[in-house]
């Protein structure tokens, strides 16, 4: 695995862990002795920027401290690292996983390069860009087969001429609740946002992903619903209730179904985040 030099300890402990985590998937590589050096940094090299301190020592001595076996518990060891680790990084990463790290969803931010923003968005559903400030990203689909017969899996996005095309402006408190309720399941969702004891806090929690973009962001949606305004109640109907212009695949692959999808995208002078809720079956 190659690290840039110009990575934090931080960085490149990251980009350790979820690689090793990929290669324990489906018991490969669950041979430890076989792995690559991956070149994981001792606490002393951390350069003038100590202020990962207190975490580079806690997340590297909860690595070393790591068994083998058995390999089952190993990989579930390393999973629960990760997503800690994650976690303690930032309270945008901590808010990221609570909201969409359950459901099926892809998150992402990538720059924005483009007076067009479209074509930052098509690099951002790619991954063909990385997060600007070293951020978790949400994306189960990143190391799926099914992206050897479609690349951008679960997405075939449009041309960057159509992508306008198929989006609607919305206000900032409509973003904020179509953010909410991609934390609902598409279909027998049992307790939708709206009736939800914790309801306020799923709500902060999607303004605290929002407020990475400024007060100057955009937001544009791929519902139906917003093609009436850019208000369209979100929390009232719930996850499955506005239709979509899709951006998913259509192909069939491994058995999976693509069926439905909400989208929201952000977009500020530097940046354009990517939010997607993905119905399957």
């Amino acid at each position: 695995m190659h690290v840039s030099a110009a990575e934090s300890p931080l960085d490149r402990v990251d980009a350790y862990l979820e690689a090793l985590w990929d290669s324990l998937q489906d018991g490969v590589g669950d041979d430890l002795g076989a792995l690559p050096d991956w070149g994981v940094p001792d606490p002393a090299d951390q350069g003038p920027d100590r202020g990962g301190e207190a975490l580079l020592s806690w997340v590297l001595g909860r690595l070393r401290s790591l068994s083998p076996e058995p390999k089952e518990d190993f990989r579930r060891q390393v999973g629960t690292l990760l997503e800690d680790f994650r976690r303690r990084r930032s309270p945008w990463n901590a808010a990221a996983l609570r909201l969409l790290g359950d459901p099926y969803t892809f998150v992402a931010t990538g720059p924005r390069r483009h007076e067009d923003w479209a074509h930052d968005v098509l690099a951002v559903m790619h991954r063909a860009v990385a997060d600007p400030r070293g951020w978790i990203r949400l994306d189960g689909d990143r190391t799926n087969t099914a992206r050897h017969t479609v690349a951008a899996y679960p997405f075939d996005p449009p041309a960057a001429s159509e992508v306008l095309h198929r989006l609607y402006p919305l206000e900032v408190e409509a973003a904020v609740c179509a953010l909410s309720v991609m934390s609902e399941e598409w279909q027998y969702e049992p307790a939708p946002v709206r009736s939800r004891p914790d309801r306020d806090a799923v709500l902060a929690d999607a303004r605290t992903l929002l407020d990475r973009y400024g007060p100057t962001a955009r937001y544009w949606t791929n519902a139906l619903s917003a093609a009436r305004g850019p208000a369209p109640d979100f929390l009232a109907t719930g996850l499955p209730g506005h239709g979509s212009h899709s951006f998913l695949t259509r192909a069939y692959v491994n058995g999976i179904d693509l069926l439905d999808d909400l989208g929201l995208i952000a977009v500020n002078r530097n940046e354009v985040g990517v939010f997607w809720a993905i119905g399957a079956s």
